[in-house]
Formats: C-alpha cells, structure tokens, sequence
C-alpha cells in the first residue's frame, strides 16, 4: 500500500444543511468520473467532501486528479497482492482509513469484498443498463464493444448499491444512451459517459436526501 433510466430530483430544499457527506473513491483508471463529481461538489450541486481515494492500479491517472485537487490517495495494488483476500482487507484498510460516509466506484475494475458494516454505503457506476452487459470481465470498452455486438438500439448506465457479486445490489437509478447505427466503440462510450456523468452526482444526491437507501428491495 503506497500513499501517493431516470430518476426524480430531490430539490435544493430536500438536501437540507447537515454536515457535508465524507466520500472515498475507489478508481483504477483516468479518473474521469472522480474529476466530475468533484465538479459537481465545487459548483453547490453536490453537498459532499471526497476525503480520500484509493487506486487498485498503481499510476492510474486518476491519482494525478487527486493529487492536482489536494486529496488524499492511496495505492492498493490489486496486482501487487499475493491473494484476493490480502486485496480485499488491504483496501478495506485503505477506506477505514478516510472515515467516509459514502465509497463510491468510478471506474473500479477489481473486486472488494466488503466489510458487513459498509453494507448500504458503497455504491457503483456501470456502464451499461443492468443486468445486460455485466459481470465479471465486463468493464470499459469490453462493454461498449458487447453492447454493438449484440445489436441493441439503447445501452446507458446504471447506479447500484454494491454487494459481494459483481455489478449485483440493488438500483439506485439508470439513464439512457441511444446506440447509433454509425457508433464505434469510443462513440458509445462517451455518450454513455455523458449519461454517467448526470447519474452518479445524482445518485450521491438520493443518497444524502434519504432516498434509494433500502438494499433489500
């Protein structure tokens, strides 16, 4: 471990004035999603503080993001691990450390078995309109690339609470994308990222509100 679909707004009035939520990050790549949704906290839309991120992927670049926006980061190298287990409790490690109230996933391709007491605080953002197109092995482009395989005419995104199976709890929210009949892989990907990029603020949103907390529906 190395320091280094749609869904109804709750209103500005529904987000009510209590302490700023603390979020740790969980990123293995560009950092994308973790540069929007600091965005979205520095512009007032959000009220939340990232307090921490953690890379499962040494030299992500998501790290720079953290490191030019002051935030605290962490390594915990996925592959650098001797077992999926020894991952699992260093990353859980790694979180315990920045006393968030939310982790959320942007772009985190490893598996984390969580702790019982996280349960209910870890949510997801998929690249896709689950249950199609997840699953172990299907994350990035391998999604986008499955989605025009097979054809369909709507892929989007999806926001869920996260348990012990991949890309499995409960929805938060979906949005939709279009599939065009002239989409490439990287066209797909960016209006589905576009979609991304409304939905997992959004959630955060619900999540501070008091909605979309019941995992067991």
């Amino acid at each position: 471990m190395r320091a280094s679909g749609e869904s109804v707004s709750p209103g500005p009035g529904a987000l009510g004035s209590s302490p700023l939520l603390r979020i740790a990050f969980l990123l293995s790549g560009r950092g994308r999603t973790l540069d929007n949704l600091c965005a979205e906290i520095d512009a007032g839309r959000v009220p939340a503080k990232v307090v921490g991120v953690a890379s499962s992927v040494a030299g992500a670049g998501g790290l720079e993001i953290a490191a030019r926006r002051g935030i605290p980061a962490i390594t915990v190298s996925r592959k650098e691990a001797a077992s999926a287990e020894a991952f699992s409790e260093a990353l859980t490690a790694a979180v315990r450390s920045f006393d968030p109230g939310l982790v959320v996933m942007g772009g985190f391709i490893h598996h984390w078995r969580l702790p019982a007491d996280f349960a209910g605080r870890v949510i997801n953002v998929h690249p896709s309109l689950i249950p199609a197109f997840c699953g172990k092995g299907f994350y990035g482009d391998k999604v986008h690339q499955a989605v025009l395989a097979a054809g369909v005419r709507v892929s989007g995104c999806t926001v869920h609470f996260v348990d012990n199976l991949y890309d499995h709890g409960p929805i938060i929210l979906q949005r939709t994308a279009p599939v065009l009949d002239d989409d490439t892989v990287h066209t797909l990907a960016a209006r589905v990222f576009d979609a991304e990029r409304a939905a997992l603020p959004e959630a955060v949103r619900l999540f501070i509100a008091g909605r979309g907390l019941t995992t067991d529906n």
